[in-house]
């Protein structure tokens, strides 16, 4: 109850003031490329549902038919305006309405594609027993994941085999060891890894 009323309260207040931030963005990607403001993805979040996420849009429309990973920051999918949302992270900001309406936190482990979902084994599901969040320790730890899929011969495999069982190990360690002052030193973490870009 106290994780559910902390979410409510921040992305109530996180919309309020930034919405002249939405505004902004909204125009810059607008006139930046051709496309919606908003890209959805379906997600798989609490108990192995889906359910749609919501971004500001960083790549040219159609991007995502030519693959569901962004290899650094130099990827030709990626618009200009897209380059400094992802850079700043500002491209997650949309998520505050999936807190709001409750299929995300604002801490808990990232939300994956069905995709990469259907390879879990049965451990692995184990992280979909709580509420996805916009940040965890994984996305600490991977926060410049792009890139260094870069380095891969065969990114696609390198973030299955690699990454996703890294991302997971400190998923489960998030569910296991979790609470109140655990999620506002995540928070503060990725705040500061943030501004320090």
């Amino acid at each position: 109850m106290l994780k559910r009323a902390f979410d409510i309260s921040l992305s109530v207040i996180g919309l309020i003031v930034l919405s002249p931030v939405f505004i902004v963005v909204s125009l810059c990607v607008l006139l930046d490329s051709k496309g919606p403001v908003f890209y959805k993805q379906t997600r798989v979040g609490l108990n192995n549902k889906d359910f749609s996420l919501y971004k500001f849009r960083t790549m040219f429309k159609g991007s995502e038919k030519s693959g569901l990973l962004t290899i650094s920051n130099i990827d030709t999918r990626i618009t200009s305006c897209g380059y400094w949302l992802r850079k700043y992270k500002m491209d997650e900001l949309p998520q505050l309405l999936n807190v709001l309406t409750g299929d995300m936190s604002l801490v808990g482990p990232r939300p994956e594609v069905r995709k990469y979902v259907d390879l879990y084994d049965k451990r692995q599901c184990s992280i979909l027993s709580v509420k996805p969040g916009i940040t965890d320790w994984a996305s600490i730890q991977f926060h410049n994941e792009s890139e260094i899929l870069a380095t891969s011969d065969d990114p696609e495999h390198f973030y299955i085999n690699t990454i996703i069982p890294l991302k997971i190990e400190q998923n489960l360690k998030y569910i296991n060891d979790n609470n109140f002052w655990v999620d506002l030193k995540i928070i503060a973490i990725t705040l500061f890894k943030v501004v320090r870009k």
